[in-house]
């Protein structure tokens, strides 16, 4: 009896928190399915199914086989770059300061670091994407070409170079992630014993040692969380690349990504059932990517 009670207490607090998920989550993704079986336009009642059609023209997009690309160039360079310089800020801020008294600690002010470091997470994304509107301006009142004329050189087209736009818009991605994954290893590495790296200093072991030998095999679970999480964000993008390139793909498509361009087809073309099909590729790709992500990294568990 005690025991179904105990049930009733836990099944009473769960079902709000289930429906809302149901209605707002899962809902949501079975209607898209459903529309992208579609020709619908957004504003007609009736759904004329089309079956699979929608799913074959994709197949032939170019435009849709450019924005992959661009998520592939995304998925590569942007977790890399941002988890490298994460793991060496989080590194120097819990054990760059070497061993004083009685443990490792990180370098002074460490803090004050942290704060500064996270500051960029908290701020929205537009603001993000309008700051650094001014920093890439074309022209000498940009932030960057500003510094360039100074120094006797030619500006840049940072946002309007085909062969810069992606990567100067991804280089915006990693500085507003650094500061969220600077916390998250700092809070991993904070759960390690610093008696690990006490008996490893004792032996000789620098930095780079306690680095690559006891910090990084320790923290592996959580930099394959923080992969996850910077491979789903590879898959977005929306917000940012609308502020700094529009939604046209410019220059050349090279900042042309999916969400914007389903985005694109559903409010500007109208065409909800083929921008629902776009959504439901988008789901599958970002999926595809977490589960191999974590089935390629999985391994027995290191226990400190």
């Amino acid at each position: 009896m005690e025991r179904w009670r105990a049930y009733g207490f836990v099944a009473g607090f769960l079902a709000v928190p289930i429906v809302l998920y149901t209605v707002f989550v899962i809902s949501p993704y079975v209607q898209a399915f459903q529309i992208s079986l579609t020709d619908w336009n957004g504003i007609s009642s009736r759904l004329n199914y089309v079956g699979l059609d929608n799913f074959g023209r994709l197949l032939g997009d170019e435009v849709f086989w450019r924005a992959l690309r661009n998520h592939g160039i995304l998925l590569l360079a942007l977790p890399i770059a941002t988890i490298v310089i994460a793991l060496f800020f989080a590194f120097l801020l819990n054990l760059g300061g070497g061993s004083r008294g009685p443990g490792m600690t990180g370098v002074p002010g460490s803090g004050f670091y942290r704060v500064v470091f996270f500051v960029p997470q908290v701020l929205a994304v537009a603001v993000v994407g309008v700051l650094f509107k001014a920093v890439y301006r074309p022209d000498e009142s940009g932030v960057i070409n500003g510094a360039l004329v100074k120094l006797g050189m030619e500006p840049v087209g940072w946002l309007i170079e085909p062969r810069l736009a992606l990567w100067s818009i991804m280089a915006v991605m990693v500085w507003q992630a650094v500061g969220f994954y600077v916390v998250l290893f700092s809070a991993g590495m904070a759960a390690i014993p610093k008696d690990y790296f006490e008996a490893a200093a004792l032996d000789g072991a620098g930095r780079v040692r306690l680095f690559f030998s006891i910090t990084l095999p320790l923290l592996r679970d959580t930099v394959q969380v923080g992969w996850v999480y910077l491979g789903i964000a590879a898959f977005d993008g929306f917000a940012l690349i609308q502020v700094l390139a529009g939604d046209k793909g410019e220059p050349d498509g090279a900042t042309t990504v999916l969400p914007i361009e389903i985005w694109k087809t559903a409010f500007s073309y109208s065409k909800v059932g083929y921008a629902s099909a776009m959504g439901v590729a988008l789901f599958f790709l970002t999926v595809t990517f977490a589960v191999l992500t974590l089935r390629t990294t999985r391994r027995e568990r290191i226990d400190p």
